[in-house]
């Protein structure tokens, strides 16, 4: 009997203290040594592991964010009816109203970025194209007029300089390290509401062959973009200018989640061209060409390869007096492989005019190396 009471009070106490234990580690464990959830070293974030906030990244931006207002004077054709009665007999009664020229003044929105302490700020051409005033509101409430520097239609990217003292200046970005996936911001001036600032991500690079500029390399986001955000950042997830909003597609007029941006690295180097020189001075060859597709080849009668058949020569242009020919097939431009005719386009325009430029080639089935003289791209007529 006492045997039994000992093993009795000896189990009691055991399991007494088993719970007492159990918890203790459930209640407490931070006595034992040991935290809730897992282990005690330090956390560490990943590059998809963002803030829960972009505040601050919104404030360093906003500030060097403007609002453009360009106005233009365009003149209105008469109406067909006023035609009908442009009679000399009928000018005593209404003199020369009928067939004086009327002027219209149209006001157009956008925004801009300050990108230098002179005052220059970066938009877009198609916003202040044929704009005979132009005045920049900063976001501290200031009204400064503008002066148009230079553009450059072939990128949409127009140069102002606003007239003021003490402006805060953008911090760029690089735009080439950009990766699908990365967090990015619009900051405009949508539909004249005032500063908006949206948010998305890096949808795709390189967006070429859209047809919206000739020389094409546009950041696609889904960050919403909408008429009166031309010309404004896309910044990234630390404030820093990255891009210049410039189109959208859509079929209502606003935002359907595919924008596009100009990378600010090339928005750069227009604008370097734009204030030193007056405008952009590219490579030119006079040569017209498309990619070489499998179905093109067959229907030429030629082996497939990756290359650009040149399908019209300018007489007497940097490309005929180098001896091309419709019909040649580049493969390479200073030993550099070519695959696309937007990269044959922006490899020639990045030579300097003057400057030898080597082209492989294949005749004939022959492959063989010809040496032109780069000329200067024209402008465009009428833009």
């Amino acid at each position: 009997m006492k045997l039994y009471r000992t093993f009795a009070f000896l189990f009691t106490s055991v399991a007494t203290g088993l719970a007492a234990a159990f918890l203790v580690l459930l209640l407490r464990p931070e006595l034992v040594g040991r935290a809730p959830g897992g282990p005690t070293g330090p956390v560490l974030l990943e590059r998809s592991g963002g803030p829960v906030s972009y505040a601050g990244a919104v404030q360093r931006a906003v500030p060097s964010v403007v609002n453009v207002f360009a106005t233009k004077m365009t003149r209105q054709e008469p109406h067909p009816l006023l035609a009908l009665i442009d009679d000399p007999r009928l000018k005593p009664l209404f003199g020369d109203q009928i067939s004086r020229p009327r002027y219209k003044r149209e006001n157009s929105l956008g925004s801009g970025v300050i990108v230098d302490d002179n005052g220059y700020v970066l938009t877009n051409n198609h916003l202040i194209k044929g704009a005979s005033e132009i005045q920049v509101v900063l976001g501290d409430g200031r009204n400064l007029p503008a002066r148009i520097v230079g553009s450059d239609p072939e990128t949409d990217i127009a140069v102002l300089q606003a007239a003021g003292g003490k402006l805060p200046v953008a911090s760029l970005g690089v735009s080439s390290e950009l990766q699908v996936g990365d967090v990015v911001m619009a900051i405009g001036n949508p539909f004249g509401v005032g500063q908006t600032v949206t948010m998305g991500i890096v949808s795709a690079t390189g967006r070429n062959v859209l047809g919206i500029t000739d020389f094409e390399n546009f950041i696609q986001t889904d960050a919403a973009i909408n008429p009166g955000n031309s010309g404004g950042a896309l910044i990234n997830a630390i404030g820093q200018v990255v891009g210049i909003n410039t189109a959208i597609f859509t079929k209502s007029g606003g935002s359907h989640g595919i924008g596009f941006a100009i990378p600010i690295q090339l928005a750069e180097e227009v604008m370097t061209q734009i204030v030193e020189h007056g405008r952009v001075i590219r490579g030119w060859l006079g040569i017209s060409g498309q990619n070489l597709t499998p179905a093109l080849a067959e229907s030429l009668g030629i082996e497939f390869r990756d290359g650009i058949l040149v399908s019209g020569v300018l007489e007497d242009g940097p490309g005929d007096r180098a001896g091309l020919k419709p019909g040649d097939l580049i493969i390479e431009i200073d030993r550099g492989a070519i695959t696309s005719e937007q990269q044959l386009l922006r490899a020639i325009a990045g030579k300097a005019p003057g400057s030898p430029l080597s082209l492989t080639i294949e005749r004939d089935g022959a492959e063989q190396t010809q040496v032109a003289v780069v000329g200067e791209r024209p402008p465009l007529a009428g833009r």
